[in-house]
């Protein structure tokens, strides 16, 4: 359906089902599969007023995730979550097929701040902050108490057990045939903690900050429910406690602006069941075990691709930011960081990392200073992109050097950098070597460190790895 026959069709079910007049249509992001749009509707009163509509267009269907509850799922979540006092927009109208306008909805409209790093740092919300955390808890809480039988959402939405989730996502990591020991490691530590007692609930599984719509009042909507199952609710308390979404907040494990024991406090305080803090912590780890494998499917991904893409390589490197979340919530302690070799002079002109700088500074001074929009954001992606070509130039043989060093010593072996591995990652999943082998342990806390050092040193996870270093150093003295 084109855009003109769309708005003409939206125009003609406005009027009829809410007796308004559809004033403007403006889509707010891209995707195949959903859009969102922003309305401006005059009602029958003549009061003006804005509207959000979601929908997957008549001629897609949502075959690409059959697991996943899909826009209908959706409505139903938003519905019983309204129901339940969690903050989310009010459905004004959902779409029948009759409708021609595919599966949709429009909801209400809301303001707020859902941007993950202004929310850690906006000053407008500033005294908001604070509370936040406690809201969370009892926002969780609300979801979780939702009786899914009675609101018919156990008759699509998807059960999983954490051992289902944690061997799905060992599945999925064996499919990229990447030797990760670090994610090897962490798999065969989720697989060996498996919670007890985990329960079935109503899980939203993507509640982070980022996903949470934030006002001076505190959270005023709970967004993107795609990725909502049955499952254990820990997974959620867990989730917005993982690094990756403190946006460089690390002191603060909760989003980035909040505390954990008021999160457990405001979960406590709606529902009367104190979390205990062992059992999110095995869903923190698997928040970054997850994300690090998500990540590194990007480059799978981007190899098969038709169009290339410059973004998708560089959220495959995001994946060492990951594995150093799990080096520090699993086996924190001391690491070394290569430092990079003085450039030898020589007559070559001009030389490797001078062309690869020549080419980042032009992105980011000329490219980036004169346009706008996804082009200047692809171009911030690329400059990053160049720095870590830049930072591999400095530091990457000598860290692969050292790296290979480590490995022929630990597994008495003689091979290349790949099969030495491929062979620690063999010995890791098939239990050869024990993960409280001191030797591992300082191995992958290096080598995971220093691959940091390269793809992003300003990464939260790498200066909490030096502060651990730094702790260990005043304690041996």
């Amino acid at each position: 359906m084109h855009s003109t026959e769309f708005e003409q069709q939206l125009a003609t079910i406005i009027e009829r089902k809410l007796e308004g007049k559809l004033l403007s249509c403006k889509r707010l992001s891209g995707g195949a599969s959903q859009e969102t749009y922003c309305l401006e509707v005059e009602l029958a009163d003549f009061r003006k007023t804005k509207l959000a509509l979601r929908r997957a267009p008549v001629e897609l269907a949502e075959t690409e995730h059959p697991e996943r509850p899909g826009i209908r799922g959706e409505i139903s979540l938003i519905r019983a979550a309204y129901s339940a006092g969690v903050p989310v927009p009010h459905i004004v109208l959902a779409f029948e097929i009759e409708d021609r306008l595919g599966e949709g909805f429009i909801m209400q409209w809301l303001e707020g701040e859902t941007l993950g790093a202004r929310i850690v740092r906006a000053e407008n919300l500033t005294d908001i902050r604070p509370k936040l955390a406690y809201q969370c808890g009892q926002a969780l809480a609300r979801i979780h108490t939702i009786d899914v039988h009675t609101s018919q959402l156990d008759t699509f939405l998807q059960s999983v057990s954490p051992e289902e989730s944690v061997n799905a996502m060992c599945e999925t990591y064996r499919e990229l045939e990447s030797p990760q020991p670090m994610i090897d490691y962490t798999a065969r530590w989720l697989q060996n903690n498996l919670p007890e007692h985990s329960g079935t609930a109503l899980v939203h599984s993507d509640f982070r900050n980022g996903n949470l719509m934030i006002n001076a009042e505190g959270i005023c909507a709970v967004l993107d429910w795609e990725l909502a199952h049955l499952g254990d609710p820990m997974r959620d308390l867990g989730w917005i406690c993982t690094n990756s979404w403190r946006f460089g907040k690390t002191e603060l494990a909760v989003g980035g602006f909040g505390e954990r024991a008021d999160l457990f406090q405001g979960y406590e305080d709606e529902c009367g069941i104190r979390p205990d803090a062992a059992h999110v912590k095995f869903w923190e780890v698997f928040g970054s075990f997850w994300w690090a494998i998500a990540c590194l499917g990007m480059a799978r991904q981007n190899r098969s691709a038709l169009e290339k893409s410059v973004e998708r390589p560089g959220i495959a490197r995001r994946t060492s930011e990951c594995q150093i979340d799990c080096v520090n919530l699993l086996i924190p302690g001391p690491v070394t960081i290569e430092e990079p070799n003085a450039v030898p002079a020589n007559s070559e002109l001009p030389r490797v990392d001078e062309l690869v700088a020549s080419v980042s500074e032009f992105l980011r001074e000329s490219v980036m200073q004169e346009t706008d929009g996804r082009t200047n954001f692809m171009a911030r992606v690329a400059a990053n992109s160049l720095d870590i070509v830049q930072r591999d130039l400095n530091i990457g043989v000598l860290a692969r050097a050292a790296e290979k060093k480590r490995l022929s010593h630990l597994l008495d072996l003689d091979a290349n950098l790949d099969e030495l591995r491929w062979t620690l990652v063999d010995s890791i999943r098939n239990e050869k070597l024990e993960l409280d082998n001191t030797e591992l342990i300082a191995h992958l806390r290096t080598t995971v460190a220093n691959q940091v050092a390269i793809d992003q040193p300003r990464y939260s996870g790498l200066k909490t790895a030096l502060i651990n270093k730094a702790k260990n150093k005043h304690n041996e003295t």
